[in-house]
């Protein structure tokens, strides 16, 4: 009943158009998106078809003999419309196990869509693969989530943080200076972990002209001069802080709490602010100190979580 081809470029356009529809992709589904990083992974995409017609899309790579989806992005399960359901999601999980056999891999690393980027309830796909897939959890990363209007009050470390840096006379507004923001970023995780920020900043440049409503940089100022701000990704529902950072002088005068008192304002007639991750050391490690912070805030846990098994 269910066809399996993989993806190739001249389906583009398709791709794209059933993403825009879907119930529960987004646009990191998209293949202007997808495609930034091509050179860092090898694409192996499938297209799902039910009688010629596309039903659901799986962004992935392959890895020596184990399929990921998708080592690129934050979340990478499987894409479907209103139209899906549970039986038909154990039926194109078969097929899927199916074509992957034939094509020689073994292992499955699959990355669910969080709940929270779900228009539509769509975790079909994870009573699919606890039907057919012996499965177990590899990886279990929490975020933490705000939902709107907002239940949990700030803590008064983070209230206190505001009143610093009105006092201080900081503003934030949003800004297209995502140069200065790269380097207030870079030398802060190069400082505390020794590492680079996922996107260069040419990468999220072009990024940010591809999506110019989705990707937006927030960033507080004093005299003119950047203190640091907050870059976000916005989807149809939920707004996710993929980048967080402030100066040294930032962090002393509250520049994250009132960047945060503006952006969840400005964003308060969506449902969710997803703040991220707050793990280390492939999830076995809790960063404590980051995700009080982002308690501080009113947000609270959404795992985000990884299944494996062998075909």
């Amino acid at each position: 009943m269910f066809q399996i081809e993989r993806y190739t470029a001249d389906r583009e356009n398709e791709w794209n158009a059933f993403v825009a529809q879907s119930k529960n992709g987004t646009f990191l589904a998209d293949r202007r998106y997808m495609d930034y990083h091509a050179d860092r992974f090898r694409d192996h995409s499938l297209m799902i078809r039910r009688e010629g017609k596309l039903y659901a899309l799986l962004p992935a790579n392959v890895e020596g003999d184990t399929f990921y989806s998708h080592q690129g992005l934050t979340y990478g399960g499987l894409i479907t419309d209103q139209q899906a359901t549970a039986a038909h999601a154990t039926e194109v999980f078969r097929a899927i196990n199916n074509y992957l056999k034939a094509n020689a891999i073994h292992r499955v690393h699959y990355k669910a869509i969080p709940w929270i980027y779900h228009c539509v309830p769509a975790e079909e796909d994870l009573y699919a693969i606890h039907c057919v897939c012996d499965y177990r959890i590899a990886k279990r990363d929490i975020s933490s989530v705000i939902i709107f209007p907002p239940s949990v009050k700030w803590k008064e470390l983070r209230r206190r943080g505001v009143k610093r840096a009105l006092s201080a006379g900081i503003t934030v507004k949003e800004s297209d200076d995502f140069e200065t923001f790269w380097a207030i970023l870079s030398a802060n995780l190069e400082a505390r972990f020794g590492v680079h920020p996922v996107h260069s900043l040419k990468e999220i440049t072009l990024l940010k002209s591809r999506f110019p409503d989705n990707i937006r940089l927030f960033a507080a100022f004093k005299d003119g001069t950047m203190l640091g701000g907050t870059v976000v990704y916005v989807t149809t529902q939920t707004v996710h802080a993929q980048y967080i950072s402030a100066s040294p002088l930032g962090k002393q005068l509250g520049a994250i709490d009132i960047v945060f008192r503006h952006v969840l304002t400005a964003f308060e007639t969506y449902r969710y602010f997803d703040f991220g991750k707050s793990t280390e050391a492939d999830c076995r490690v809790l960063n404590e100190g980051l995700i009080h912070q982002k308690e501080g805030f009113g947000a609270r846990g959404v795992c985000y979580d990884t299944y494996e098994w062998t075909i």
